[in-house]
């Protein structure tokens, strides 16, 4: 199974929250996981980290932040260089979008829980 270090965006340690669950099914398939959020915390062994640091070598960017709180968040996922950002049901966001793909970003509407859960991450 190919492995796709992914950066959880709006990751939170609140375990009824969609984010905390995307972190823990990843890790359960042994994807890398890098979680980014605004508080704080920790998913199992994970840190939740708190600054834009240029993390290397990731494959897939995917949201669970409102596309309100997206735009400052703009120029950092385009500076990771990944292959591919998942829009996550209430994260869509066209302008993104457009963004992305003048990177040759891929970008795909659809719930990472559900992409793991059926074998299409």
């Amino acid at each position: 199974m190919n492995k796709k270090k992914t950066l959880v965006l709006g990751a939170s340690p609140n375990p009824a929250r969609y984010s905390y669950l995307a972190v823990n099914k990843l890790t359960a398939h042994e994807h890398p996981v890098v979680a980014l959020g605004i508080k704080r915390g920790s998913i199992g062994n994970n840190i939740i980290e708190t600054e834009k640091k240029l993390f290397i070598d990731i494959d897939t960017v995917t949201l669970y932040l409102n596309p309100t709180h997206q735009e400052e968040y703009y120029s950092y996922i385009l500076s990771l260089a990944p292959k591919r950002i998942v829009f996550n049901p209430g994260t869509e966001n066209d302008e993104l979008v457009a963004l992305a793909k003048q990177q040759g970003i891929v970008t795909q509407e659809a719930c990472t829980l559900v992409l793991l859960s059926t074998g299409q991450y």
